[in-house]
């Protein structure tokens, strides 16, 4: 049995970067990933990079082929930069599937052959896989993918379903639109972006249609079959042909062939690793971090898993997830949508004092020089402290300037700050003076 003092099983953002500080600082440390081309993670390879390169593509009018292969061009600079990064820093980078076969214990296979590895600092990385709902014949129907599959298909769907209408599924409709694709999204809910800002909601279920997304809302997906090489679906005894279709049910933690139930760490109702404030599992010196942890599912908040693991490693565990707080998000249709903190209806529903305003981007000036006037910025503040409740800002650049409201809220700054803000001109970030001054 080989001994280590620190083990990563998963090439994720949290994984990676704890096994690299760790090798750093002395430790023997081994990364185990199952699959080369995960080298990196899911953000790099299958995630936030590739589709957002996909994006940019599309606003820069490349043809389906070109972008996919800046995609491709993209994703492996990327994913071969991690892996010399990794291995420069001392850490074993293993290429095997990892099983635990007690709690300390790691068996890693390739092909016949096996080892077995033991740490006292062990860390679940391994991510989240797509949800498959139980829908007669998506899985055995042929040109039926999940986002990976999509970013991956050979040629350009003329027609393109979509099943599900959340932030994958929409990104994926507005990219593929804007490739020159037909798409259709099956939504079961009655309406799109249910958390969002309902007015924002409104106007990018609007603003997808102009750019020729078609919606199916309510909708009961009876089935999927094949009709030659098309896709057949029948929703509520209506049938839909495609080239192609994504299924974007949302994404469960990765914990199946992990040989959890030999240990004694536990996994919630939904199927996550389950983990106290610094991501420690019931086996001490065995955390979780990451999308296998049940929380929210984004790189930022598993590079903030490592720092919350990192700091009780090193001693200064302070940081946990209890301090995390107001994580903002961006939807990355077009224009990008972005929020952090409570909606309005989430303010009222929780008996807050507030106020809220909104402005649309239209009467912005930058939005005129950009010639883009779709999108809304809304604001929701507590009247008796002037502190930011949340924020919704719809618009270009939305995605960069959420960042300052998050700030704002985390240091308790008081809206009227930036009400009274010296921002340049023209710029968007500017119009915060606007939408707070109220």
């Amino acid at each position: 049995m080989k001994q280590y003092d620190v083990i990563v099983v998963g090439f994720g953002k949290a994984g990676k970067t704890l096994a690299g500080k760790m090798a750093a600082l002395g430790k023997k440390v081994a990364l185990v990933e199952q699959n080369a081309a995960n080298y990196g993670g899911t953000c790099i390879n299958i995630g936030c990079i590739p589709t957002k390169t996909l994006i940019h593509a599309a606003e820069n009018n490349l043809t389906f082929d070109q972008a996919m292969e800046l995609k491709d061009t993209v994703t492996t600079r990327l994913r071969n930069k991690n892996q010399m990064v990794l291995e420069n820093s001392g850490a074993d980078l293993i290429n095997a599937h990892a099983k635990f076969v007690s709690n300390k214990v790691i068996e890693v296979s390739a092909g016949e052959e096996t080892e077995q590895l033991t740490a006292e600092t062990i860390v679940i990385n391994t991510g989240a896989v797509s949800n498959v709902f139980p829908i007669p014949g998506l899985l055995e129907s042929k040109n039926v993918v999940d986002s990976t599959g999509i970013q991956n298909l050979p040629e350009k769907p003329a027609r393109l379903g979509i099943i599900g209408g959340g932030n994958i599924g929409l990104e994926f409709a507005s990219l593929y639109a804007r490739l020159g694709s037909q798409v259709t999204v099956f939504e079961t809910a009655p309406a799109l972006l249910g958390r969002y800002e309902e007015v924002a909601a409104k106007l990018a279920q609007q603003y997808l249609e102009e750019d020729g997304v078609s919606f199916v809302l309510g909708s009961e997906v009876e089935s999927v079959a094949n009709r030659g090489k098309e896709v057949v679906v029948t929703e509520s005894g209506t049938e839909y042909v495609f080239d192609a279709l994504m299924y974007a049910m949302g994404r469960k933690p990765a914990t199946e062939g992990l040989g959890l139930e030999n240990t004694d760490i536990l996994v919630t109702e939904r199927g996550a690793v389950q983990v106290d404030d610094f991501c420690e599992t019931a086996v001490p010196g065995v955390y979780a971090v990451g999308d296998v942890n049940g929380g929210l599912q984004f790189t930022y908040t598993s590079l903030d898993d490592f720092r919350i693991v990192f700091g009780k490693l090193t001693g200064n565990g302070t940081y946990n997830l209890q301090s995390r707080k107001n994580v903002p998000n961006s939807l990355f249709i077009e224009p990008p949508l972005s929020q952090v903190g409570l909606t309005e209806k989430a303010a009222q529903e929780a008996g807050l004092p507030y106020k809220a305003n909104e402005l649309p981007v239209a009467n912005m000036p930058r939005a005129h020089v950009n010639n883009d006037l779709r999108g809304i910025f809304k604001v929701v503040v507590n009247t008796e402290t002037d502190e930011i409740l949340g924020a919704t800002l719809f618009g270009a650049g939305s995605h960069e300037i959420i960042n300052l409201i998050k700030m704002a809220m985390d240091n308790k700054i008081p809206y009227t700050y930036i009400k009274n803000q010296v921002f340049t001109h023209p710029t968007l970030a500017e119009n915060l003076n606007d939408v707070f001054n109220f």
